[in-house]
């Protein structure tokens, strides 16, 4: 019996070894699928962000180039330059243009600009009056000026026999009748390039037809090659003398990975060296190709956190699978070997059940606090609308009073013409006055009920309201405050209705014009628009208050609808009303933006559920 437990318990642990040795090969198996997983997600971003970074240096590049290329084709038409190509030994003319190249050099902004006769000596040039200048010196053998004699546009990059500055040659033939007297050549300088590509985290790098580097944001690079030259070629650039005496060394530089036609990964450098995601891109017309070089530091980074913490993941999974199965075997053992294991569950299984009814009771208790915590909070919210609302009508008051007062100056005076008529027995001139006095009072009952109606709570419920009425209510409320400001506001030709309060979104509307009114007040020609429209495909309906003030700041435009948020002047306002009227809106199942006009001013929108009209009874 004592040897069957021995191999027994030899058994057990030989399988709990086993399923160890099986758990830690799924967990590296796991890892090693994880990490390349993660690399492949890196380097995609990375690809995604150089491709783009790419895109725009060689966009300014491109930019650049066409910004001069025409420059040329100007100049030959320039009868200063016929003429003294026709007369190339008039000192006078000599030395007006070389003045007048150098105007047009400084204006233009390019590095030099000079005339060549038909042999390729310079007989005028922008640097005329420099300790070098190109004037007398023959400039036949540059590829350029080869290929303006032949009637072309010639481009050429090159190191400056002169100057020894890379710069960029725009040549172009000067023609008299059908023959080529010439070239005038414009050459611009590279080095302002570079100092914009300072600030990339990658390296940037531009090289010519041949894989010669000569723009580079790494000067160690400049004048190196990414493929070892052929002695035919470095011949060739050698007689053209396009580098000087640079000796064009290849910069070591390896491929380890391709990914797709313009991306690949590289290795630069001799030993340990650097690691980049590079990516490439061609401009057939000036005969480049731009490189961008993405250190791949970040990508090693990435990849290992998201290792880490995988590997972190599916330890504690590990773990939790690992004790969960120790407590099925324990429990297993406890059952097998101790007879009261069944007294022992029960008595468990009545704590468990005890606890449970422990806290479902909390739980509800939690409920019921959490509604009578919503119910609180909703009238709170109805206080500080109807709070609002309030403080509408406050900032409204001095208005109100001049409504009011109007009338009752006019209802006196109607009042004491009449006991002077009734006096000199003038019926017919009495009644008058009294109608005038009737229809004054019914115009401050107007005033009152409207008033009365803006003020009221309301409970929220929603009813088919009409756009164009409750538009009317709001402007009518506001007429004391806008007698000095133009309001465009025209109905809809066909009725729209949304799915509204019409309390609530007056009182919307009410603070969105009102806030637009301040808005306009410094203006000299203050003019609020407002304009309701149909949304057919999203079955919505929108209405836009729009204003000619200063508009909301770029930086507060997201904040403008924080509670307590205001742009006013300290005493104009708590900041709630922008806040509350947002709620309203998504309290009816709408939505409340606002945004800059383009010609100057703040828009805000209101959008809401369409509604069908309201039967007719």
């Amino acid at each position: 019996m004592m040897s069957v437990a021995i191999e027994s318990t030899a058994a057990r642990a030989a399988r709990r070894y086993l399923l160890m040795a099986v758990a830690a090969m799924a967990l590296i198996a796991g890892l090693w699928q994880i990490g390349i997983w993660s690399r492949e997600i890196a380097l995609q971003k990375l690809d995604d962000t150089s491709r783009q970074e790419l895109h725009r240096y060689v966009q300014h590049l491109q930019g650049q180039l066409e910004k001069y290329e025409i420059l040329p084709g100007i100049l030959a038409t320039n009868k200063r330059l016929v003429n003294l190509l026709q007369n190339p030994g008039d000192r006078e003319r000599i030395e007006a243009l070389n003045r007048y190249l150098e105007t047009v050099n400084e204006l233009a902004g390019t590095s030099d600009t000079y005339l060549m006769d038909v042999d390729g000596l310079t007989i005028a040039a922008s640097n005329w009056a420099s300790e070098r200048p190109f004037v007398g010196r023959n400039f036949s053998y540059r590829p350029y000026f080869q290929e303006a004699l032949k009637g072309n546009l010639g481009r050429y990059f090159a190191l400056g026999t002169t100057s020894n500055r890379r710069g960029y040659y725009f040549a172009y033939p000067v023609r008299w009748e059908s023959r080529i007297l010439g070239a005038v050549v414009i050459k611009i300088d590279m080095s302002a390039f570079e100092a914009s590509w300072s600030g990339s985290d990658s390296i940037l790098l531009v090289t010519d037809p041949d894989g010669v580097i000569f723009i580079t944001s790494e000067q160690s690079w400049r004048f190196r090659t990414l493929d070892p030259l052929a002695p035919e070629v470095l011949q060739r650039i050698r007689a053209s003398r396009r580098y000087g005496e640079e000796t064009l060394t290849h910069l070591p530089i390896s491929t380890l990975e391709v990914r797709g036609d313009r991306s690949r990964i590289v290795h630069v450098g001799e030993g340990v060296g650097e690691r980049y995601l590079v990516r490439k891109s061609e401009m057939p017309q000036a005969g480049w190709r731009v490189h961008i070089l993405a250190h791949l530091d970040a990508v090693g980074r990435e990849v290992l956190q998201v290792v880490m913490l995988s590997g972190l993941l599916l330890l504690a999974t590990l773990l939790l699978i690992y004790h969960w199965l120790h407590r099925l075997r324990s429990a297993r053992e406890r059952a097998r070997y101790e007879r009261q294991a069944k007294s022992l569950l029960e008595l468990r299984v009545r704590e468990q059940t005890k606890d449970i009814t422990e806290a479902n009771v909390r739980l509800m208790q939690e409920i019921e606090q959490h509604r009578q915590t919503h119910t609180q909070l909703q009238r709170t919210q109805n206080e500080l609308i109807q709070s609002a609302k309030l403080a509408v009508i406050g900032q409204m008051s001095t208005g109100i009073s001049h409504e009011l007062n109007q009338p009752l100056a006019a209802i006196r005076s109607y009042a004491d013409n009449a006991r002077a008529l009734f006096q000199h027995n003038r019926i017919e001139d009495v009644d008058w006055n009294l109608t005038q006095i009737s229809e004054l009072t019914e115009r401050m009952a107007q005033i009152s009920s409207q008033l009365k109606q803006f003020a009221r709570k309301t409970a929220g419920r929603k009813t088919p309201v009409s756009v164009a009425a409750v538009v009317a209510d709001t402007l009518r409320l506001l007429a004391s405050r806008i007698k000095k400001t133009r309001i465009d506001w025209q109905p809809p030709a066909e009725p729209l209705h949304v799915a509204a309060n019409m309390v609530q979104l007056e009182q919307v509307l009410v603070n969105l014009v009102g806030n637009a009114l301040q808005a306009v007040e410094q203006v000299a020609d203050p003019h609020i628009e407002i304009e309701a429209y149909s949304l057919p495909a999203e079955r919505r309906v929108a209405v836009e208050i729009r204003d000619n003030g200063e508009g909301i700041p770029e930086h507060l435009i997201e904040r403008i609808f924080d509670p307590f948020f205001t742009t006013k002047r300290e005493g104009q306002g708590l900041g709630l009303g922008l806040s509350i009227s947002l709620r309203i809106i998504e309290a009816m199942g709408g939505w409340l933006s606002a945004a800059n006009r383009p010609g100057g001013g703040a828009l805000f929108t209101i959008v809401l559920e369409a509604a069908s009209p309201p039967e007719e009874r």
